[in-house]
């Protein structure tokens, strides 16, 4: 019986383009491009460079880092040659084309700046020039952001899991569409156009953010720490204010920003009552599988939480310090990058430890809007007050006496209202500069490919095992 060989089962390629010997490499970079398009090797346009430097240990060196997901290119340090092992390394150019070897596989890819002329790269980091009568440089990386490229670049990595490295003979052989200059040039300036706009309106989301916070704190007469001069002279403070002894001591700046408030101090417990979660114990996996939500600091990212990563069980909560907290308390967090940040339970919920939980707020003294709104605007105050060495850590005692300004309720409600009103001015500015970003590269890809590039799917492979043979 003769086998029915479909084309979806049998794949072909002619041996001018059989670059590897790979079935998976053959099936996964076959790209869609617009057939107007002339294809070319990438090696017809781009042509490594290696002008070598012999480190001296009395010289200082500026060395480069490649950013992942065509986020460019930048400054890592300045080191002495004493420091640098590799002795023998390489010069980078404005205007090269660069590549991390073990990141090309997610996309670092990018052009040398002017600030990195000169700067030093190690063999993982090669540079190539760029035939701009060929192709514009900022084409060709635009080009490498895309995702269909960087499902190239993986599957012609090789390595261990987190040390697989480019093939670059296999990169170089790739063929890419070159249209004429004038068109990369036209695409190219549709693209940055929508950019520049992304960008000014991401600005202005940014300053909204900040003229928020600081218009919040004006109104209370209050400042942040790293706005207000340094103490010249002599300072005083009032002795019944005085928690630490030290000048410059961050809580003692705290306690001057206070004493210029408009209105009436309080502290966190004198308002609420304060406590923290737990972590059932992680060896009964059967506390992980219930429907209570349970926050980890990482969570609290100055948002209402309505669900979470994971959810524990009526039996984890009674055989752990994890308690169910009521919809509404405000969360704290206290422990490493998220320290000071802040969010409110949009349902009831447990916490781990590194969270501290405001519940029982006592709204007739503050609304607790005000409440949270008031501590997103002291991420940075938390963070000057926070102690540890490894990680900064806030701890029950500073949040249980972190003063707080009340003024009366019809004044905080405005204050509400304004802060409300600023964020979704801020929001819709972002969002409008995320979609304005993504319509950039989505009309690139449009332009540039004719559809999506389909791959086979895993279970396809294992099923059928499919082929590709040299013609």
């Amino acid at each position: 019986m003769t086998a029915n060989l479909d084309s979806s089962y049998l794949q072909k390629t002619s041996l001018a383009q059989l670059t590897n010997w790979s079935v998976r490499y053959l099936l996964e970079t076959s790209f869609s491009y617009n057939e107007k398009f002339d294809l070319s090797p990438i090696g017809s346009f781009l042509k490594r460079r290696r002008d070598i430097i012999h480190v001296q240990d009395e010289v200082e060196y500026q060395q480069v880092t490649v950013k992942i997901n065509g986020n460019g290119v930048e400054e890592r340090d300045w080191k002495f040659g004493k420091d640098i092992g590799t002795k023998r390394q390489y010069r980078a150019s404005a205007g090269q084309f660069i590549m991390s070897k073990i990141d090309a596989r997610n996309g670092a890819f990018g052009i040398i700046p002017e600030e990195l002329d000169g700067a030093m790269v190690t063999n993982d980091f090669p540079v190539f020039d760029i035939d701009t009568e060929k192709i514009l440089p900022q084409f060709f990386v635009l080009l490498t952001s895309t995702k269909e490229f960087i499902s190239f670049a993986q599957s012609c990595s090789s390595g261990t899991t987190n040390r697989q490295r480019i093939d670059l003979e296999m990169f170089l052989n790739q063929t890419v569409p070159l249209p004429e200059i004038q068109f990369q040039k036209n695409i190219l300036d549709e693209y940055q156009s929508l950019i520049d706009s992304s960008r000014s309106k991401k600005i202005s989301s940014s300053e909204l953010n900040k003229n928020r916070k600081e218009d919040f704190l004006e109104s209370l007469g209050i400042d942040e720490i790293e706005e207000r001069e340094k103490i010249k002279g002599i300072s005083t403070i009032s002795f019944k204010n005085l928690e630490t002894w030290g000048v410059g001591n961050p809580e003692f700046e705290l306690m001057k920003i206070f004493d210029e408030s408009k209105y009436e101090l309080t502290t966190t417990e004198q308002i609420a009552k304060i406590s923290s979660g737990g972590t059932p114990s992680r060896s009964i996996k059967k506390y992980y599988d219930g429907n209570i939500l349970w926050v980890k600091s990482g969570e609290v990212r100055e948002n209402i939480i309505k669900d979470t990563e994971e959810k524990i069980t009526e039996e984890a909560v009674r055989n752990s310090s994890a308690k169910v907290f009521p919809k509404n308390s405000l969360i704290i967090a206290m422990y490493g990058a998220t320290a000071g940040r802040t969010a409110i339970l949009g349902t009831s919920a447990t916490t781990n430890q590194a969270c501290a939980v405001l519940y029982d707020i006592n709204e007739s003294k503050v609304n607790r809007f005000y409440l949270w709104y008031y501590f997103q605007t002291q991420i940075n105050n938390f963070k000057s007050i926070t102690a540890g060495s490894a990680q900064p850590n806030l701890n029950a005692y500073k949040i249980a006496n972190y003063k707080i300004p009340v003024p009366p309720i019809e004044i905080q409600e405005k204050l509400t209202k304004d802060f409300e009103s600023k964020y979704k001015m801020e929001k819709k500015l972002l969002e409008e500069s995320e979609n304005l970003e993504k319509e950039a590269k989505s009309k690139f890809r449009e332009e540039i490919f004719q559809n999506l590039c389909i791959h086979p799917t895993n279970h396809m492979l294992d099923s059928h095992s499919q082929l590709a043979m040299a013609e």
